[in-house]
Parts: structure tokens; C-alpha cells; sequence
């Protein structure tokens, strides 16, 4: 990509867990874990204004989100301080994904920050590189720099690219806020799943280790899943409060998701393989 072609703006996709698995736990505290990252079509969007400043700052406020927490701030300043860059920027997010959703946001936010930046302040590092910075944002970040959907393991840190049949997803937003803190330290957390193999989850082996917990915890989430699981075999991604079922066609998506809609927010988008950023960093 040459400076022409730099794209106005820079896509942040949401991601689904088609499952979550828990397999033990490390001797720092970390949960080993195994799932399947696939993209979306949909996420937020990125605008990046750089300048010789040296300041990394954002446009305004994110809702919720203190400047000290928030990623892409995180992510830009880890940039210049791994690389000496003394350029500034001023970063704007147009926020679509809800916070606490298990989506992803705040991880893919980070990553397009790292990709866009490396791009804008012309400092040349490898997806391998930027995704070792993106692990020390979130387990969740380096899948968002590589951005192919991947068999993770670890800490989610160990991918293994893979291609997935890529069906029209119908997401509902419960009320609800998943504090994803709460959920790795309830003792009814199933911890100790035996491992298993892209093959079984192909079988249909595979399910999210947190669903009981938020279902229990959260009524909204409990009742997004069972109105979904009339129209399909709907499932929690990720650690936040989102329900997902897939569907062959857009418009038997765009069917359940209407009659969905005056109830939950919902979000009718495509699975994606490769991520959008990759068509944004290929234009």
C-alpha cells in the first residue's frame, strides 16, 4: 500500500468464539484456554490524524472508558516507545461494537492502531512484531493484527490459521454489561476440559465454558439465547453478553434478526476468514 491508497479510514472487526474452552490453569494465574476466532463484516471504524507532535491523544472521550485504560491509546504510545518514533497522532473511533459484548472492540481497536500507525509513522515492523506488542495489550489482540481467522490455544496466543464455511450471523445485544473478571474467578467455572481437535469441533464438540455462568448471572443474556435457539443453535461468545446463531443466507438472517429487533439490538453481518483490515491494508 503506497500513500495514495491509504485508506480514509481504518476498519476494527468484531470477532465471534464459535466455542470457548477452558483446559487448565498456570502457575501465574492464567487460564489455558482453546476456541475458534472467525470474523465479521462489522466493527468500528478508525480515524487516524498524524502529526510531528509527539502527543497521542484522542479526538474525545470514549464513553466508559478512561484515557489510562483506553487501548488505542495504549496501543499507539507502546508504539513509539518500542520504536522510538517521536511522531504524534490524534485518534478518532467511530464506535459501533458495544462494549462488554464479547465481540472483541476494545482488542480489535488495539490492533488496528498497531497496524494503522505502523503504517502511517512508516516504522516497517512484521505482523510477527506487531503482534508480539498486541499480546501485551490482550490475549485476544494478536488474532485482530493477523487477521485470519484462527484455532487458538494458550492464552489465546497460539494461533493456527484455518478456513471456516463463512455463514450470515444474527448477534443480539442483551442488557447487559459481562464483568469478564467475575466470570474467570467463579468457582463454577469448568477449568479442566480435555483438550480437543479441529476434527471434533467439526463433529460439533465445542461449547462456551462461560455460557452457564452469564446466563445465570445475567436474565437478558438467558433470554436472547433461548428466543434465538427457537430460530437456530444459538451460542455466547466470547466473555461478554452477545449471542450468535449462523444462518446459510443473508435473508433468512435479515428475517429472524427483524423479528429480533424490537426487542435486542441486532446485528446481521457476514463470516469473514480474513479480516476487513487486510482488505483496507491490501487497497
Amino acid at each position: 500500500m503506497n500513500d495514495s491508497t491509504v485508506p480514509p479510514s481504518w476498519p476494527a472487526p468484531a470477532k465471534l468464539n464459535l466455542f470457548l474452552h477452558i483446559t487448565g490453569r498456570r502457575a501465574d494465574g492464567y487460564h489455558e484456554l482453546q476456541t475458534l476466532f472467525q470474523f465479521i463484516d462489522f466493527g468500528d471504524e478508525l480515524h487516524f490524524r498524524v502529526d510531528d507532535s509527539g502527543v497521542v491523544r484522542r479526538r474525545e472521550a470514549l464513553a466508559g472508558v478512561a484515557e489510562e485504560t483506553d487501548l488505542t491509546l495504549r496501543a499507539a504510545r507502546l508504539l513509539q516507545a518500542e520504536t522510538g518514533c517521536g511522531r504524534g497522532v490524534e485518534i478518532h473511533i467511530d464506535k459501533r461494537l458495544p462494549m462488554g459484548g464479547g465481540l472483541g472492540g476494545g482488542s480489535s481497536d488495539a490492533a488496528t492502531t498497531l497496524v494503522a500507525l505502523n503504517r502511517l509513522w512508516r516504522l516497517g515492523l512484521s505482523e510477527a512484531r506487531l503482534a508480539a506488542l498486541g499480546l501485551r495489550l490482550g490475549a485476544d489482540v494478536p488474532v485482530f493484527v493477523r487477521g485470519r481467522a484462527a484455532w487458538a490455544e494458550g492464552v489465546g496466543e497460539r494461533l493456527q490459521p484455518v478456513d471456516l464455511p463463512e455463514p450470515w450471523f444474527v448477534i443480539l445485544q442483551p442488557d447487559a454489561h459481562v464483568a469478564t473478571a467475575d466470570l474467570f474467578a467463579d468457582p463454577q467455572l469448568t477449568r479442566d476440559l480435555q483438550p480437543i481437535k479441529m476434527r471434533d469441533y467439526l463433529a460439533g464438540v465445542g461449547r462456551n465454558v462461560f455460557e452457564p455462568l452469564v446466563r445465570a448471572a445475567y436474565p437478558d443474556v438467558g433470554a436472547a439465547l433461548r428466543w434465538l435457539n427457537a430460530h437456530a443453535a444459538g451460542r455466547l461468545t466470547g466473555t461478554g453478553a452477545c449471542v450468535f446463531a449462523a444462518f446459510e443466507g443473508e435473508a433468512q438472517a435479515r428475517h429472524v434478526a427483524a423479528q429480533a429487533a424490537s426487542r435486542w439490538r441486532a446485528i446481521v453481518a457476514r463470516g469473514c476468514n480474513r479480516s476487513p483490515l487486510l482488505a483496507a491494508c491490501e487497497g
